[in-house]
């Protein structure tokens, strides 16, 4: 068989080879079939680029600000759980790459980290949270994040009960020894995934969590346009178009396809995020291009982690970083708000099934 070129594929092969079986599962598997899940990244390959020439591009600014946050990059290192099954440092190892490479990371309520422990260094970060079927609890959670000065709370909205997967029950039903949701009481924990999901909730709990605390609140989970205008409404900061990695229902849209109904339904109210597939710089650009504000990276850093803590958390950020900006100078856009959708052509665009 070939040996993956690029540097990305190799860390994911050494990334598989480093940590057991199950915890690649738990880390890869995604719902039934897992069609979304290679989905979303195969679109972003199918978009193709129309680079314009003989422009300036002898300084490349990659940078944003996000919700009052600098970042070097267009990036956030999305909620994964239970970091712990990957490496040894965990989250710790996360949140330091992160730093060192100027981005934002977002500690999931999943966390095998407890928040305290982790965001003692005062590095920027965002919190991530479901609500709680106990909405005791969940008050406890958002003043556990406000303690910690976190930047803002992202909430899940798309989950209200696990997705069938196949693949990670198969591997792991329990955590194994040493491993436990840090945030969490034991008892809420229930299955090794969702029992704590709650399918009663409505935008009147999203209003609620809004009243409730001091943080912007950023609504994750989002790729029909009205639901994110009625996440707007809700008093969201900001949203994320996300079907959740593939992981919850499977044959749902590939969030690249969504991005452009839901940027243009929001219309600059507030930023759209979108995860899900970015394997590439390229498809950084692409996101941007399609109206997002910046995106969320999920597995990738993982396999940064597993092969190389800190450090290969850091690889993974720089190589996407460098390919952004490499791109951008060879499309012509020296500046992210030089960055839309003519960068495309007219065949990317053509047809947005969830308009």
């Amino acid at each position: 068989m070939r040996e993956p070129i690029h540097p990305l594929d190799r860390m994911r092969a050494a990334a598989r080879r480093s940590m057991p079986p199950s915890a690649w599962d738990y880390l890869m598997g995604a719902a039934v079939d897992e069609h979304t899940a290679r989905r979303n990244s195969s679109r972003y390959a199918e978009l193709p680029l129309l680079p314009r020439v003989c422009v300036d591009v002898s300084s490349v600014d990659t940078s944003c600000t996000l919700l009052g946050t600098e970042l070097a990059a267009p990036i956030l290192l999305a909620p994964i759980a239970l970091q712990k099954l990957f490496h040894p440092d965990g989250e710790h190892g996360t949140l330091a790459g992160a730093a060192a490479g100027g981005v934002l990371p977002v500690i999931s309520m999943e966390s095998s980290v407890s928040l305290p422990d982790l965001t003692d260094a005062g590095t920027p970060f965002w919190s991530h949270l479901y609500i709680q079927r106990d909405r005791g609890l969940t008050r406890e959670l958002v003043a556990q994040a406000e303690e910690a000065d976190a930047g803002a709370l992202m909430v899940t909205l798309d989950s209200p009960v696990a997705g069938a997967r196949y693949r990670q029950d198969a591997a792991m039903l329990h955590l194994p020894d040493g491993v436990q949701r840090a945030n969490l009481p034991p008892a809420t924990a229930g299955r090794l995934t969702g029992g704590y999901l709650d399918p009663s909730v409505t935008w009147a709990d999203i209003e609620w969590l809004v009243a409730n605390t001091q943080l912007p609140v950023v609504g994750k989970g989002v790729l029909h346009p009205e639901d994110a205008l009625r996440a707007c409404a809700a008093g969201a900061a900001a949203v994320v178009v996300s079907n959740h990695g593939g992981r919850n229902l499977d044959t749902a849209a590939a969030t690249v396809d969504c991005l452009p109904g839901v940027a243009d339904a929001v219309a600059g109210r507030v930023p759209v995020l979108v995860d899900g597939g970015i394997r590439r710089g390229t498809d950084v650009l692409k996101a941007i291009a399609l109206g997002a504000s910046a995106v969320l990276v999920g597995r990738p850093y993982v396999w940064g982690l597993a092969t190389g803590g800190a450090a290969g958390v850091r690889t993974v950020i720089d190589l996407l970083h460098d390919e952004l900006a490499a791109a951008m100078t060879l499309t012509g856009a020296p500046r992210l708000d030089r960055v839309d959708a003519d960068l495309l052509t007219i065949f990317s665009v053509r047809g947005r099934p969830c308009r």
